[in-house]
């Protein structure tokens, strides 16, 4: 049975395939999961709102012992970071603000970061040393084989940093679509009459659908408008948070519309239209590129199609007539 199985693992044909089917399987699912998909928004604007009312309490309880915003983490995970000072030797304010950018919040999902930071390196080593001395059995000295494995193992150490990192993307390019829309619906608010915590607190009921980080985003503002002892912190935090742009031009507006008492709808105005000119141009952009990306899979896939439709015809009748 080991035989076997060390056979089908040293196989290039059965490597070959099993790389296939996966790669077909996850475009089934990329494909599939977007459709099957549950709305998670109630949960997520209901976790916010009962956020909202635990910092509320903290607040009047002043941030007396044993209260708390998270569930803490795990245990073992907490003693690892704790007993050799990971949070002292990793974590720095870029670290903790790209966190809150990924919508991680609190100290369960950095003690999580820092417990895979130090954990996967040595996962991914011990992997390899399996992979490249036992089963993969290459004809390469062992130095070779030694260096690969560590190289494998030290990309364990940036994986956790990958991942966040692709989390605070997809949740920009969330941001980033709904933003303008969101700030017509804000102007909308505030001509109306409405404060700003209540536009806030309406657009985030609206925008969920089209954007729950967004959504996720302005509710908490609201909450920390509440209690913060100065509002022009809770607009800087939103800003940071998302870490975008047209979200700062926002936040400078409504800043300087709390301190000088200038009109805030003109200025959502202007905010609004340059936020949807810039996702225009980025979609006119995307459309110009795609030309030139089309070219090498129409030349390698089209094409050879299109040449055997057309003189496939052809060739049979040449080789019926020489028969």
């Amino acid at each position: 049975m080991i035989d076997t199985v060390m056979a089908l693992l040293t196989d290039t044909q059965f490597l070959i395939a099993t790389l296939s089917a996966l790669a077909v399987i996850a475009t089934i699912l990329s494909v599939a999961l977007p459709m099957l998909e549950r709305d998670r928004l109630s949960s997520r604007m209901k976790a916010v709102a009962i956020e909202r009312e635990r910092i509320r309490a903290r607040e009047r309880a002043r941030l007396s012992e044993g209260a708390s915003l998270r569930r803490e983490p795990r245990a073992y995970m907490k003693r690892v970071v704790e007993g050799l000072k990971l949070r002292e030797a990793l974590v720095d304010e870029q670290t903790l603000s790209r966190m809150r950018m990924a919508g991680y919040r609190g100290q369960a999902p950095l003690v999580v970061f820092l417990f895979a930071r130090f954990v996967l390196p040595f996962c991914a080593f011990a992997l390899a040393l399996v992979y490249f001395f036992w089963i993969g059995k290459f004809e390469q000295p062992f130095v070779f084989k030694l260096g690969a494995s560590i190289l494998v193992g030290a990309a364990g150490f940036y994986l956790p940093i990958l991942y966040v990192a692709n989390v605070i993307s997809k949740r920009q390019i969330s941001i980033r679509a709904a933003w303008p829309d969101a700030l017509d619906l804000i102007l909308i608010c505030v001509e109306s009459g409405m404060s700003v915590e209540t536009a806030f607190r309406k657009v985030a009921e609206e925008i969920g659908n089209q954007s729950p980080p967004l959504a996720e985003e302005l509710m908490l503002t609201t909450a920390e408008l509440s209690y913060l002892p100065e509002r022009r912190q809770a607009y800087e935090n939103l800003a940071q948070r998302t870490g975008l742009d047209t979200v700062k031009g926002v936040v400078t507006a409504l800043i300087q519309a709390e301190r000088y008492g200038t009109p805030l709808g003109d200025a959502l105005r202007v905010m609004a239209q340059e936020s949807r000119d810039l996702r225009m141009n980025e979609a006119e952009k995307k459309a110009a590129a795609l030309p030139p990306k089309l070219t090498v899979p129409m030349i390698l896939f089209f094409l050879p199609v299109l040449f055997a439709v057309i003189l496939g015809p052809a060739i049979i009748q040449v080789i019926h007539i020489r028969q």
